[in-house]
């Protein structure tokens, strides 16, 4: 049976719904069932509205579903990805992340995987404490992190944050290049890797 991956996001204009995308595809081509999730928008309409970008992409996902509870309950391994918010995750993805705590008091979302990616402005955004801060969460759930690591010369053409992806997406925002896209696919896979393994741990102990 093929590990269940949720891959869950917040993008305002793009570059982290790109990065998501290329997670799938790596979790996918190491052979995990993959659900790719945003979570629901937040922003007051006249903060979307004066910018021409965010509105477009807005327009352009909404038939991606927005993640629920059961995504969380159904997977065996996670990947969050979120813009930097002074070196925090976005609200909307906070928002979302707060709801689980039934899950979190029936040790449902204990023992899995989990893996972040993040996008910022500027190269030193706080890609790398939004990242931390993130961690913060996973430890109370009783996740298993799992970094990039310098485990792959992925990891180094993209700049080399062992934390997880990030892509300094400038302003106004551009999209990740290949080289970021690839650390991501690797991301996925790696991540794939990890929720085999320990969904296969978990069935024999059960």
């Amino acid at each position: 049976m093929p590990a269940r991956v949720l891959v869950t996001y917040y993008s305002a204009t793009g570059s982290v719904h790109r990065l998501a995308e290329a997670v799938t595809a790596g979790a996918e081509d190491a052979g995990a069932e993959v659900r790719l999730r945003r979570v629901a928008e937040l922003a007051p309409e006249e903060a979307i509205a004066s910018n021409a970008d965010w509105v477009r992409h807005r327009d352009e996902t909404e038939g991606i579903p927005v993640v629920t509870l059961d995504d969380l309950a159904w997977a065996d391994g996670y990947a969050f990805g979120t813009p930097t918010r002074y070196g925090a995750p976005a609200a909307q993805l906070k928002q979302f992340i707060d709801t689980a705590s039934s899950l979190w008091h029936e040790g449902k979302l204990a023992d899995k995987p989990v893996t972040t990616f993040v996008s910022s402005a500027e190269l030193h955004g706080g890609q790398e404490a939004t990242i931390l801060s993130l961690n913060n969460v996973f430890y109370h759930w009783g996740c298993v992190i799992v970094p990039l690591g310098y485990t792959d010369d992925a990891v180094y053409a993209a700049g080399g944050n062992p934390y997880g992806t990030s892509w300094p997406a400038g302003f106004p925002s551009t999209m990740p290049d290949e080289k970021v896209l690839e650390c991501a696919r690797f991301q996925g896979r790696r991540l794939a890797h990890f929720a085999e393994v320990l969904a296969g741990a978990r069935a024999k102990a059960a």
